[in-house]
């Protein structure tokens, strides 16, 4: 990409590398320990995207809607979507690389209403994150219990699903508070057990198994068990449109690398390639595991009802055996705990920010940071603690956990598009160190038309028939709307006053209220 001159900030080329002087104009003090490399920065976000999480959990979604089909070609189809996304994303954040991110970057790039835009930004922001980190660890909770199922006999019921995800975030809560050092040896290693790891499962299922599926069935096989039928436009199956949402939701949490872009050496170059990488990096490692677990496949239906809730693990033990297949899960498993770790570092490191500007309530409280970690430890657990309240439907139902991962992906995407959006509107704006070129306004555009279709597609009804009181109702189009209304109701009550004005005290660099000027 080209690199230039950040004009924005005001930085002159021979202190372009000076991160604190560039978050002081940027209108805040360095609180934040900073320690991270380019390296560990596009680990967070890695992590997040964790093709042996989002792949893995949500794989019966894709079996349902669309089947081999939707998942071999649906994920590249998606991927390169994403990253048009995450390349605009980028672009913004090598101009302003904050923790606060996207609402931040919506305050200053909206022409008018600079306030309004960020405060709604960041709540979607703010809530889309709690989503998913609670979607993440709920999930990763369903891969441990089902390889406790296997090896120890353990009962798999909601409830002790449910116990298990508890104890799983808390303990990414308490790795979180002991500092960003421990993050970034913890990032760095989930980087490569992912990456490691993807290699084994994928050596395993295709040396060890006496057959597999032909290449056509991998890619072109299409099965339905929506209960819908028809085609959007008269060219793609619903279903099939449906099970993209295994993708979508795997393609979430790479805004990561912006949150912890204070932490990080060089942010305004390795922040935007934290974000680029850690989709691009995904899109390759992902695909290889999906192409080589379906073509795995030995019985296709009975895989889909597998006792254990999680058809990849019916999967690897029908391919590799019950020995290699309970390690293949574990691998998996592992992989999920770290995306949870890092999931919970992202969502602080935003609550913490957006605390800052006196946006949440008990702000002075969230936005202190431990002097002894550089950390903040608040926000951690108040992230910890929203996230277990979001997924307490699920102590009744697992159709709740369908259905936070479509209010994660459609609540961080609103959040992800909104400032490229006003990127492209804005003829104000100056390019920073990392940028697109010429091809920015085609990558934008792109970015803006793709996330308006899934935003209106995964409010749509994924099972028939989806009508209101049933198990099946999609629920994402009323917490959109609970957003909305809360972030509405909200700014009239005590928004407008108190957002980036009576901010707490210690934080900023200039008033706030000429950091969106």
């Amino acid at each position: 990409m080209a690199s230039q001159v950040d004009r924005t900030s005001g930085s002159a080329q021979g202190d372009q590398h000076d991160d604190e002087a560039m978050l002081a104009e940027l209108g805040y003090k360095q609180e934040l320990h900073r320690g991270m490399s380019g390296f560990s920065n596009f680990a967070v976000s890695f992590s997040i995207i964790s093709v042996l999480a989002g792949c893995i959990t949500t794989y019966y979604l894709a079996m349902d809607a669309g089947g081999p089909v939707a998942i071999s070609i649906g994920w590249p189809l998606v991927g390169l979507f994403v990253l048009c996304v995450a390349m605009a994303m980028a672009e913004i954040c090598s101009v302003y690389p904050t923790a606060g991110g996207l609402y931040y970057w919506a305050g200053k790039l909206a022409r008018r209403n600079k306030r309004v835009w960020a405060w709604y930004v960041g709540w979607f922001n703010f809530l889309g994150e709690v989503a998913v980190t609670a979607a993440i660890d709920y999930g990763a909770a369903v891969t441990w219990m089902a390889l406790l199922n296997l090896v120890f006999g353990v009962e798999v019921s909601l409830a002790s699903t449910f116990v298990a995800f508890v104890v799983i975030i808390v303990l990414h809560g308490l790795l979180n508070t002991f500092g960003v050092d421990l993050v970034k040896l913890l990032s760095n290693v989930s980087a490569w057990w992912h990456l490691i790891g993807v290699a084994v499962i994928v050596a395993i299922l295709w040396l060890v198994p006496d057959q597999h599926q032909s290449l056509s069935w991998t890619f072109t096989e299409y099965r339905n068990a929506t209960g819908f039928e028809g085609e959007i436009f008269g060219i793609l199956p619903y279903a099939f449109l449906v099970g993209l949402l295994m993708a979508q939701y795997t393609y979430t949490g790479y805004d990561a690398s912006a949150h912890v872009a204070e932490e990080t050496k060089n942010a305004s170059i390795e922040a935007p390639k934290g974000i680029v990488m850690s989709v691009w990096v995904s899109i390759l490692a992902g695909w290889v595991l999906l192409v080589s677990v379906t073509a795995a496949i030995q019985d296709y239906d009975a895989q889909r009802a597998t006792e254990t809730g999680l058809p990849p693990a019916q999967i690897f033990i029908d391919a590799a055996g019950a020995g290699l297949g309970k390690t293949m899960l574990f691998i998996a498993a592992v992989a999920q705990f770290f995306c949870g770790m890092a999931s919970v570092t992202a969502n602080s490191r935003m609550s913490y920010a957006f605390s800052r500007d006196n946006a949440l309530p008990g702000s002075r409280l969230w936005s202190q940071v431990n002097p002894r970690t550089g950390t903040p430890t608040n926000s951690i657990w108040l992230c910890v603690v929203g996230s277990i309240i979001v997924a307490l439907p699920a102590l009744w139902s697992i159709v709740a956990y369908a259905a936070v991962t479509s209010i994660a992906v459609i609540g961080l995407y609103i959040a992800y598009v909104v400032p490229v959006f006003l990127r492209r509107t804005n003829p104000d704006f100056r390019v920073g160190r990392w940028n697109l070129g010429r091809w920015s306004a085609p990558i934008g555009w792109i970015a803006i038309v793709w996330v308006a279709i899934i935003v209106v597609l995964f409010m749509l009804p994924a099972y028939a028939p989806g009508t209101w009181g049933d198990a099946t109702f999609n629920y994402a189009p009323v917490a959109v709307g609970a957003v909305l209304l809360f972030a509405t109701v909200s700014w009239f009550v005590g928004g407008r006053k108190h957002f980036m004005v009576d901010v707490p005290e210690g934080h900023d660099t200039i008033p706030p209220a000429e950091i969106f000027r």
